[in-house]
């Protein structure tokens, strides 16, 4: 188990490098022509590195920066108001983070029931409603979903607010703060967000659990007399929901991408609100501190999920040594299994 984690680790360490290589050659080494059309020159286009006047060689500069992005978390300033952009990221990446977490919770919550009652009650009623929710939710745009929501559910019925955020302990945000009004103002969001996780993942619960119900251990579990809760929980879950957790570390990925333009929908402060207002006004130090934050957020993701793919799943985390150790267990046992059945 230790050295399944040590690699995954170590995987961690190779992609955070490698995006923050990524991002310094985008940024600080490809010639930029927006920037010189900002300042008016003319000419060559020139890279950001020669606009914010960073001197010295690329093999000294892209160390010096790596290490104060990683030790001291220091982005810079803003180009346009000054501010840190540390303290930018501080106040917009909980939304984005309230947003797509509670959105993952929304999306599981709907496709977990969805997909475990269709698969069984195959081709039932429900199933069939399954498969008119999921088409819908594949087929329609989150930003179509989104103003429908506001326009009836905010707006008609009044039972959210459409737009804005509440802080959920910020006690310096003013009267809009609590669990509660955080929960309804990203209520709207979090459900637009989710309608289309939730349909794929009905799907992909469904084929699951209908493969699962087959295997031999869940008809022996049956015959030994278990309820049919006690086997769906304890035998047909637990195995069928494994893929489901390997795209989830994927997925949350995309969902935070996602979350970006459902955050300009419904105005809230999130990192992509920031981004957009950042390429708009061409404040190229924001953009890196969200690209570097965002894209590190989506490899932390993804490296959780697979440890805890691990810890669900036995036959990931064990060495390669060890299944060697059992090949040649199951080799040397062969030929002794073999030689009374030819003496007979």
């Amino acid at each position: 188990m230790l050295g399944y984690l040590s690699k995954r680790l170590a995987w961690a360490g190779v992609l955070l490098l490698a995006v923050t290589l990524v991002t310094y050659i985008l940024f600080f080494v490809i010639p930029v022509d927006p920037l010189r059309r900002a300042r008016g020159t003319t000419g060559e286009p020139f890279t950001v590195r020669e606009a914010y006047a960073v001197e010295g060689p690329i093999w000294r500069e892209y160390p010096s920066f790596v290490w104060n992005t990683a030790t001291e978390f220091d982005l810079g300033q803003s180009r346009v108001n000054r501010r840190p952009v540390t303290e930018i990221l501080r106040h917009a990446a909980p939304v984005t983070i309230s947003l797509v977490a509670g959105a993952a919770v929304v999306w599981l919550l709907i496709a977990l029931p969805v997909g475990v009652i269709s698969a069984m009650r195959p081709r039932s009623l429900l199933d069939r409603a399954g498969v008119v929710f999921v088409l819908l939710g594949i087929s329609l745009h989150p930003l179509w979903i989104g103003l429908m929501l506001s326009y009836f559910v905010g707006y008609k019925w009044e039972l959210a607010p459409i737009g804005g955020y509440c802080r959920l302990f910020n006690e310096n945000w003013g009267s809009c703060v609590g669990p509660g009004p955080w929960a309804q103002h990203l209520a709207l969001p979090w459900l637009t967000l989710a309608l289309m996780f939730a349909a794929i993942y009905s799907r992909m619960i469904r084929a699951s659990v209908l493969e699962t119900l087959n295997d031999d251990y869940v008809r022996t579990a049956r015959a030994k007399g278990a309820s049919a809760f006690r086997v769906l929980r304890a035998h047909i879950l637990r195995n069928a929901l494994l893929p489901v957790v390997t795209m989830l570390g994927m997925d949350l990925g995309v969902a935070l991408t996602s979350a970006f333009f459902v955050e300009i929908a419904f105005g809230l402060p999130g990192m992509g609100t920031e981004s957009i207002r950042a390429l708009r006004r061409r404040d190229l130090e924001v953009i890196v501190g969200v690209t570097l934050t965002a894209t590190t957020a989506i490899v932390l993701l993804t490296t959780i999920v697979d440890m805890l793919y691990g810890l669900f799943d036995p036959r990931v985390r064990r060495s390669r040594r060890e299944r060697r150790d059992e090949h040649e267990g199951l080799a040397a046992r062969a030929p002794a299994a073999v030689a009374p059945a030819r003496a007979r």
